[in-house]
């Protein structure tokens, strides 16, 4: 039988379009609703952006540059991106959603990656001990460089979060000019 990390891992994706058009249902923007939420939706995605073009999945273990401040930054972005589009939607609904989706979903998917990273990175255990998991430590832990790689992040296709985000943020002033 699966763990519950390795099926929260498997419908992350899915239950991510799911809410999305639940989000875009139970939203109800203004125009400062989403300039607040778009200031953290930017950030989010840059965060999210360094981070992806740092790693090399499963090759090497990255521990430079914003993985030396926080064991896992890109879901440190996703979760700033969700605060941003939280936010924007203004409901309390959508508050609730993204809270339940990130302790049901998105930390026992956290708490399964460092199981794996445990048993193929000898090294992880001193770094897990030197380095918070999600939320940063201002000052870095070991090494702070972490060469950003447009090749890495091409290759893990994080273009996708950004036009995902675009996209909804266009759709929330769709829904405010049509519906309002």
């Amino acid at each position: 039988m699966a763990s519950w990390s390795a099926i929260a891992r498997r419908v992350r994706v899915p239950l991510g379009f799911a809410f999305a058009i639940l989000y875009f249902w139970l939203a109800k923007p203004t125009v400062e609703s989403i300039l607040m939420g778009a200031a953290l939706v930017i950030p989010g995605l840059v965060i999210r952006a360094l981070a992806s073009g740092q790693l090399q999945k499963n090759e090497q273990l990255a521990t430079g540059g914003l993985y030396a401040h926080t064991r896992n930054p890109l879901y440190l972005g996703s979760l700033i991106l969700s605060i941003g589009f939280a936010l924007a939607s203004r409901s309390w609904w959508i508050v609730a959603g993204i809270i339940l989706l990130f302790f049901a979903i998105y930390l026992p998917v956290i708490r399964g990656e460092e199981v794996f990273l445990r048993q193929r990175f000898p090294q992880f255990e001193d770094y897990a001990r030197q380095v918070p998991r999600l939320f940063p430590q201002v000052r870095a832990s070991g090494n702070n460089s972490g060469a950003f790689s447009w090749d890495l992040y091409w290759k893990h296709r994080e273009y996708n979060a950004t036009l995902g985000a675009a996209a909804m943020l266009a759709a929330l002033v769709a829904k405010l000019l049509v519906w309002h």
